[in-house]
């Protein structure tokens, strides 16, 4: 099987916040053409990580431009799913919208038999705001310095290995290693990030696909060594880490994206407002600053971009799962 290119979930407690517009001089293309009432970011997750933070990062330049009110909706549930249903099913007029991620769009559509809802089909994708790869993170003692030594080390003892997985994209990000390698690994599955970092360092676990966000400190205190990066080039962060591709895996790709969708069939003018308004706001020098210091990669484009991402990324993943058997019902 080829593996050319992946794009990537954890989810608490509800939390919903409320920033009040600030005054601004004109009025903007998005004002123009959105219902006047608060518009509502449903996230999938608690109040932390990269889908809080995206819909936290925009939230008062958003008020602005709208001379409304900006309400942050979070709703954790398994893959984002609750929070999915509440934007599929939502009045398609710009007043609701969501934030997305490779898990709750690309992923569920496959891993999920029964959902109320299509994730290929009743969203309108408004914009791709940025992504990030994984970092493969190993046990100091794992006698391995590249993806190539541990696909080495498991052909020489199959399932001698075990792999520390969090969630799905953690899953499927770990089982495109075993495909495209043709080996035995174990996956051994844990509630969260943190949880499957720390069965890492105890030794509980060999190595974890993981965003570097979670592992840098642990790194960097010597209790885990950062092996490759799963993106198609090498991070800014880590210039002197390799790719999984370069050091042992050609084709393999995974990168994390996160963006925003309306409900299906709110109208083109909101979307393409929401476009042009979101993706200044994050190239912006203050707002840039903020995410790309926490790791992330800026993206933005246009929503037809977007949607091409999303429907390439479907099929890819879709693959994998049925592949790995990896299918459930909520």
């Amino acid at each position: 099987m080829s593996v050319n290119r992946f794009k990537s979930v954890g989810f608490l407690v509800s939390s919903v916040s409320l920033a009040l517009s600030l005054p601004v001089v004109a009025q903007s293309n998005l004002s123009a053409v959105m219902p006047k009432k608060a518009l509502v970011i449903v996230v999938p997750n608690a109040a932390a990580g990269p889908t809080d933070f995206l819909a936290r990062v925009i939230q008062n330049r958003l008020g602005e431009a709208l001379h409304q009110s900006v309400i942050v909706d979070n709703r954790p549930s398994a893959n984002g799913v609750t929070a999915g249903e509440i934007v599929a099913h939502a009045n398609p007029d710009g007043s609701t919208i969501g934030v997305g991620n490779t898990g709750t769009h690309a992923i569920n559509a496959t891993l999920y038999r029964h959902l109320s809802y299509d994730p290929g089909k009743d969203f309108a994708p408004i914009v791709n705001v940025f992504d990030t790869a994984l970092v493969l993170a190993a046990h100091p003692k794992l006698k391995a310095d590249t993806i190539k030594d541990i696909i080495a080390l498991s052909k020489k003892a199959p399932g001698s290995v075990n792999a520390a997985i969090a969630g799905a994209t953690g899953e499927i990000a770990t089982n495109a290693i075993k495909m495209l390698a043709g080996i035995d690994i174990n996956n051994v599955p844990y509630k969260g990030g943190s949880p499957a970092v720390i069965a890492v360092i105890s030794g509980e676990a060999q190595f974890v696909l993981t965003p570097y966000g979670g592992v840098g400190p642990q790194a960097d205190a010597g209790k885990l060594r950062i092996l490759g990066v799963t993106g198609g080039k090498r991070d800014p962060l880590l210039p002197n880490v390799p790719t999984l591709s370069e050091s042992g895996l050609p084709g393999y790709e995974v990168t994390m994206w996160y963006g925003l969708f309306a409900p299906a069939k709110t109208p083109t003018s909101v979307v393409a407002a929401l476009n042009q308004e979101i993706s200044q706001i994050v190239n912006s020098t203050e707002i840039k600053s903020k995410i790309t210091s926490q790791g992330y990669q800026i993206v933005t484009g246009s929503p037809e971009e977007f949607a091409l991402l999303v429907r390439k990324d479907l099929e890819r993943y879709r693959k994998v799962i049925l592949e790995a058997k990896m299918q459930q019902d909520l």
